[in-house]
């Protein structure tokens, strides 16, 4: 209000960081669902993955996904080559940058023990190259996805020959089955503790 008791209306600014997160979250819910992975495309960008499954510890998001896809359980970006050396990737070829890291989650969804393929869908946008990182920001922020923000480490890769010091991840602790997850150290957690964190979370996150 200003001193005449006129209220002041904040001009619309299309680049603010959050109107770019709805703009950004709205494009992908609009999207076609594809089964995991979809068909082979060119592109780079952001992907949200959605599970339908019967695993016990995800009834909720999977009831939540079964008339619609409203909760992703992973959120995640492909950048282009030149952007993973430290550039932006501008004017670099973006090959199958985003069909391939969806193809990586597909096996290991595969690998696991117990989980379905059949059960995951995905949701993907392609987008400009500058905004990629912006946009799964603003996505996680938005849809705070379990295996982003409690069960770490879907996304993760065999860190290679030598570098098996390392903790195994929460994720890898939960759906056994990575060949290389097991050569690493046991999480300081038990897997119980772990599922535990998983009702805890999600009843706290989705209402």
């Amino acid at each position: 209000m200003n001193r005449d008791n006129i209220p002041v209306i904040e001009p619309y600014n299309p680049l603010d960081k959050k109107n770019l997160g709805v703009s950004a979250a709205t494009a992908m819910l609009s999207s076609k669902v594809h089964k995991l992975p979809p068909s082979k495309f060119i592109g780079a960008g952001v992907y949200a993955i959605y599970y339908t499954g019967d695993f016990k510890p995800y009834t909720k998001i999977s009831s939540m996904n079964k008339d619609d896809f409203n909760v992703p359980i992973y959120v995640g970006k492909a950048v282009p080559a030149g952007a993973r050396k430290g550039g932006l990737g501008m004017d670099v070829d973006h090959g199958l940058a985003l069909y391939n890291r969806l193809s990586e989650h597909y096996s290991s969804i595969e690998a696991a023990e117990n989980l379905n393929v059949d059960d995951f869908y995905c949701r993907f946008l392609v987008v400009d190259d500058i905004w990629i990182p912006l946009a799964e920001s603003l996505l996680i922020e938005k849809f705070k996805p379990l295996w982003n923000r409690c069960i770490e480490g879907f996304g993760n890769h065999d860190p290679g020959s030598g570098r098996y010091n390392q903790q195994k991840s929460p994720w890898d602790c939960i759906h056994k089955g990575r060949t290389w997850a097991e050569k690493l150290k046991p999480n300081v957690r038990s897997t119980e503790e772990l599922i535990d964190s998983i009702s805890s979370y999600i009843n706290s996150t989705y209402q």
